[in-house]
């Protein structure tokens, strides 16, 4: 009980946070009318962000503690309790979820024509998933919900998204699913060991003989390294973002993918602290190659989602170098560039379903001329173009400095290396940027039989909250960093004060004794 707080408000806001979209979701069944089902997904999604603001408001900063916990029996002859709650690492994603959810439902407001019941259903079963997993404390309710939201997921991308779209949905489903049965033994053994509780923070207490810490960080490896997703497990991003509706890519770059490095955070870390300092060094090298070749691959994209979509394995590579640079500076770095990540990703996909609308074109080759044709469309669209590449004041740039910072704390060789990703990273958007809106235009987009319109009002307040996001966490970082101080530092010390002494160097004897 030492490392939690008891729910600071009279009501279950985190119950209700996570639920009412299944509520929601509920009500959609007896509902016909398609207009009556978006306006009351969004209602619902809407309220399911004013309900999770008194989170950040309330939110005790100074403490690294379990906030606003509720816990429950649920299967007490098992262990299992209904146990969830929130520190300062969860806090930030469960407003992103809540707000990009919103955005969602805005985006495809014309864009889904077809089984709109089952489309804004999916949605909400997702919001209630993703919510979930930051949320739950125990094992059990956290695998519940981290399998579950892959469902709705498969769903948005078999059924809505474009003509490889079974092939994508299969191929996401089969890499999540796999690496999720790795870390389900890897529970499973926790269990055993940790005396018969699935209590995250009871489990996180135990000091586990070194050998098995290697074994169960690979078992949870499997999984948060595919949802990163890390190289070389990235392929199934690519596909996945490229067929799925707007809706989705939202979804996979500004929430799914940030499920692997919260885990790596969450358990591998505070769990199996001599395992992340013996693995520490394989981290960076493969974060390191991730942005590096994300970038390098970008500059080859001819379609306009795979380029985002790669860009996402660059960017995520800057996250797990900052969380495995194992100092404050890479941890809040990396963490912020979470939340950066999904704000700016997120709103490059938005834009991109919009103007897909338009075109029905994704090829880069295709476009041309577009800052005469839609000016609104061509600045916003600059604006992320700057806030990717890290331009001060955007918040790309105080996480990719955080990032580096610590890198270069860590081993000055790897921060060196990731440098040379901001470099690719400015060359591939700002190229991008060009094509589109700089080269000759298309006669198809003026006189043709397809001319494009500038953005709406309805595509404009989808794309606001984001951007203002960028402007604020650029200009006034802390405002959000300050929520992570404590559990950061706590994590780490955590990590030092546990991890066997001399563990980090290893000897080639030891390593053969361990496999």
């Amino acid at each position: 009980m030492e490392n939690i707080i008891l729910n600071q408000l009279s009501y279950p806001i985190l119950s209700w946070t996570v639920f009412l979209p299944v509520i929601g979701a509920l009500f959609l069944l007896f509902m016909r009318n398609a207009t009556l089902i978006r306006w009351t997904t969004l209602l619902v999604t809407a309220a399911t962000l004013v309900i999770s603001l008194p989170l950040l408001t309330t939110f005790d900063k100074g403490t690294y503690k379990m906030q606003f916990v509720e816990k429950h029996g649920w299967i007490p002859s098992w262990g299992i309790n209904y146990f969830v709650g929130i520190d300062g690492i969860s806090v930030l994603f469960v407003f992103l979820t809540t707000l990009l959810s919103i955005l969602c439902v805005l985006v495809s407001w014309k864009a889904i024509e077809t089984k709109v019941k089952e489309f804004h259903i999916a949605i909400l079963t997702l919001e209630a998933g993703m919510l979930g997993v930051f949320v739950a404390l125990d094992f059990f309710l956290f695998y519940i919900f981290w399998e579950a939201m892959l469902i709705p997921m498969f769903l948005l991308i078999g059924v809505w998204g474009g003509p490889q779209r079974v092939y994508a949905a299969i191929k996401f489903f089969l890499y999540t699913l796999v690496g999720s049965v790795f870390m389900l033994v890897g529970i499973v053994v926790l269990y055993f060991i940790g005396g018969n509780t699935l209590d995250i923070l009871a489990l996180s207490a135990v000091q586990y003989p070194v050998k098995l810490q290697f074994w169960l960080f690979l078992a949870f490896f499997s999984a948060f390294a595919v949802k990163v997703p890390m190289f070389p497990v990235h392929t199934w991003l690519p596909d996945a973002h490229t067929e799925a509706p707007t809706a989705g890519s939202v979804i996979l770059a500004g929430v799914l993918i940030k499920m692997g490095a919260y885990g790596f955070l969450r358990f591998s870390m505070p769990m199996f602290p001599d395992a992340t300092k013996f693995f520490m060094k394989p981290m960076l090298i493969l974060s390191v190659i991730a942005i590096i070749y994300g970038a390098l691959v970008c500059l080859a994209q001819k379609d306009l989602k795979r380029l985002i979509a790669y860009s996402s394995v660059s960017h995520m590579g800057f996250v797990t170098l900052g969380i495995f640079a194992l100092n404050s500076q890479g941890l809040e770095g990396g963490i912020l560039q979470m939340l950066n990540h999904g704000v700016i990703t997120g709103a490059l996909f938005l834009m991109i379903g919009i103007i897909y609308e338009r075109t029905h074109t994704r090829a880069i080759a295709d476009y041309g001329g577009f800052a005469g044709l839609v000016p609104w469309f061509a600045g916003l669209f600059m604006v992320l173009t700057l806030a990717s590449i890290g331009l001060p004041g955007t918040n790309g740039f105080i996480g990719e400095f955080l990032i580096l910072f610590g890198a270069f704390k860590a081993q000055k060789i790897y921060g060196v290396l990731a440098a040379t990703g901001v470099i690719l990273g400015a060359g591939y958007m700002l190229w991008l940027y060009q094509r589109i809106f700089w080269e000759k235009p298309n006669p198809d987009w003026t006189s043709g039989p397809h001319p494009v319109w500038d953005l709406n009002l309805r595509e404009i307040a989808a794309l606001v909250p984001l951007v203002a996001l960028i402007f604020w966490i650029g200009f006034y970082p802390d405002t959000f960093l300050s929520y992570m101080h404590s559990s950061v530092e706590h994590l780490l010390e955590n990590i030092n004060k546990r991890a066997y002494a001399g563990q980090e160097n290893l000897t080639a004897r030891t390593i053969m004794e361990i496999f």
